[in-house]
């Protein structure tokens, strides 16, 4: 068999393009995945590629399009085979970054092309969850289960989806069928989280950590949570704590840096205590614009480190740089906002929402000593509880919160450190409690919004219906799909008997942050 030299060159540049990506090097990838479409702008896989390498180096918006228009493409091509094994390849790639709009654009056609094919239902049943489209998601996770009635962890993800609905007696009879099926350690774990939920939800309070507990001993046999790195945490504010005094942050406050974009808004505080609902609340208002979710903060971090290869502190590194250097990493920071959100930033205020940038402040109030930060805030007791109960993606940070006792430690040491350098902090700062978002929304939010120097806008009161139809990073997206409601305050009570043992050792936040005993 012969070839084109353009054949023989296209392939030449997508395999140079696939070296590169796996050497880390996604610019030179990119180059090579651009010039194979050059050679042949029909080639999906070089199309699909580009959009990874695209998406990788930031440019979001750019990259997603590459994606989609390779599904799109390929969806063409199923509509005269059948086979949709490549569709569904690139909506996977859309899901994993978090366009679950697009991927439903794929999705949807390919299943009507091949309604028996389990991966596409099952796709379009965690699609149309992500998207908090409830009962469309249950209908298809119904129809994929019927595909495959022998597919254990479809089951439970089938359990989930009825839980979400409401249908809670179903679901706990499905998940119990499960358990006693003799599952995996994966499944037994995924299955003992979902039963915990739900029996929260039924109000069967004595069985839920019983439950939890099992989930987290089986945790140890995974090795995406044993695997993760506990030590890390706790290192990263030992090591803020000791580099980060009154003088590094205080260095560059009152400087005027150039007029090109000012500061950006942090929403900051702990998993669960209310930071997905101030994220949905501020980005109904028209003038604001939010980032759910993604780490400009983390990408900033590695540009310093790039600047400075030593082995130095993130403080030291910021300690050594001159005004030059930090108003690199200031439009460094704005350049990823526009890689991803491009021109619909325009004159609106952006809030960049990422919890666990409460670790990194440090290095925000260097970089942005002109930025504003919402400190949102829970009764300690139901941000632990919380945060025990979910299902969360593994990372060195969600690692520790498969155990009660390390959820309760890693709750601490991460408040620990906001009480310490918070004194220290030279942007402005104001602190919101989640539970006077519940008692009092309008009045709590108007001083949000003024903090912001944005009107109030009464429109905002409606968010709920918003955020019904978008994805939502976090597991709070069914909660902030409907109106506020105030039992998920004080909720901590269910389970008294749980929180007798760690009394002591939580009272200190509970005084600090003003919540009684």
């Amino acid at each position: 068999m012969s070839y084109s030299f353009g054949n023989l060159n296209k392939v030449s540049h997508v395999q140079r393009g696939l070296a590169a990506a796996r050497a880390h090097n996604q610019s030179e990838a990119a180059t090579w995945f651009e010039k194979a479409l050059q050679d042949n702008p029909d080639d999906t896989q070089a199309m699909a590629l580009l959009g990874q390498a695209l998406c990788s180096l930031g440019q979001r918006q750019q990259g997603l399009a590459h994606i989609l228009g390779a599904g799109q493409r390929l969806l063409e091509h199923a509509r005269g085979s059948g086979d949709i094994a490549k569709v569904l390849e690139v909506a996977a790639q859309l899901q994993q970054r978090g366009d679950f709009s697009g991927a439903l654009e794929l999705i949807g056609p390919a299943v009507a092309i091949n309604a028996t094919d389990f991966r596409g239902m099952q796709m379009l049943a965690a699609t149309y969850a992500q998207l908090n489209r409830k009962m469309d998601a249950l209908k298809a996770g119904e129809r994929a289960s019927e595909l495959a009635p022998g597919n254990v962890m479809m089951q439970v993800f089938l359990a989930s989806l009825q839980a979400d609905v409401g249908r809670n007696d179903l679901a706990r009879q499905r998940l119990a069928e499960v358990l006693n099926s003799a599952p995996n350690p994966r499944e037994a774990f995924r299955a003992h989280k979902e039963l915990a939920r739900v029996l929260d939800r039924l109000g069967e309070f004595e069985q839920v950590f019983l439950h939890l507990r099992a989930a987290g001993e089986l945790s140890t046999r995974l090795p995406e949570y044993s695997g993760q790195d506990l030590a890390r945490i706790p290192a990263v504010l030992q090591e803020g704590r000791a580099g980060y005094d009154g003088a590094l942050l205080g260095r560059w406050s009152g400087i005027d840096f150039p007029a090109t974009r000012g500061a950006p808004v942090f929403v900051i505080g702990f998993m669960r205590s209310g930071t997905t609902l101030m994220q949905e609340v501020l980005d109904a208002h028209p003038d604001v614009i939010v980032a759910d979710v993604v780490n400009f903060v983390w990408a900033m971090q590695q540009e310093l480190h790039r600047m400075d290869r030593s082995t130095a502190s993130t403080a030291e590194k910021l300690r050594r740089l001159d005004q030059a250097g930090i108003e690199h990493l200031r439009k460094f920071y704005w350049q990823c906002v526009a890689d991803r959100f491009g021109d619909s930033i325009a004159d609106r205020v952006f809030v960049d929402k990422f919890t666990m940038n409460t670790i990194d402040i440090g290095l925000i109030n260097v970089v942005f000593p002109d930025a504003k930060v919402l400190f949102v805030m829970r009764d300690p007791r139901d941000v632990c509880l919380s945060c025990f109960m979910q299902l969360l993606p593994p990372t060195p940070m969600t690692a520790h919160l498969l155990n009660w006792e390390s959820t309760i430690r890693i709750y601490c040491l991460v408040m620990d450190w906001w009480l310490h350098i918070r004194p220290l902090l030279t942007l402005r700062c104001e602190e919101y409690r989640y539970e006077d978002v519940v008692a009092d929304f309008e009045s709590t939010f108007r001083r949000v919004f003024e903090f912001l120097g944005v009107a109030w806008d009464a429109g905002v009161i409606d968010f709920h219906k918003r955020a019904a139809g978008k994805a939502i990073s976090t597991p709070s997206r069914t909660q902030v799909s409907q109106p506020l409601y105030a039992s998920s305050v004080a909720r901590w009570r269910n389970f008294e008997p749980e929180f007798a043992a760690v009394a002591d050792v939580l009272r200190p936040y509970l005084q600090a942050f003003a919540y009684a005993e």
